[in-house]
């Protein structure tokens, strides 16, 4: 089924994304370090409740999600951190995931209408909101 297929790489996903996000919490550094660190746990804490919602929701209509992190990595179109990013790369590389997931979300919320399941298409608008706000946050920041 094409969604299931789509809404486990959106899973895998958010999995290394919020791997990514927690690396770069970690060990962002400069004089932006303080609002960053913050940001940047409130974006994992984030992404951890979207996974989440998206696998429950896979559950409920008797998918399997993506359960392991050797399966995340297998299907997740998104790069994990190197470790050797600039600050200013961190927050570039996560603008450019949430743009990519963004995308992403958009192709499951088509595929979601063209079987008319609104609560799946409804959920991907919410949190396609969600990364929107993120996306234009991050884009003025790096004005």
């Amino acid at each position: 089924m094409k969604l299931e297929k789509l809404m486990n790489e959106q899973v895998a996903n958010l999995i290394v994304f919020y791997v990514k996000l927690h690396n770069y919490h970690w060990f962002v550094k400069g004089n932006q370090f303080y609002r960053l660190h913050e940001l940047l746990d409130d974006m994992y804490v984030e992404i951890t409740n979207v996974y989440d919602e998206v696998a429950e929701r896979m559950l409920m209509l008797e998918m399997k999600p993506v359960a392991t992190i050797k399966e995340s990595l297998a299907l997740a179109t998104i790069k994990e951190a190197t470790g050797k990013e600039t600050t200013v790369e961190m927050v570039e590389n996560v603008l450019s995931d949430y743009r990519y997931l963004d995308e992403r979300f958009k192709a499951v919320l088509d595929a979601a209408e063209a079987i008319e399941d609104d609560v799946t298409a409804d959920l991907m608008t919410t949190v396609r909101a969600d990364f929107q706000k993120h996306i234009w946050m991050l884009r003025e920041w790096l004005k």
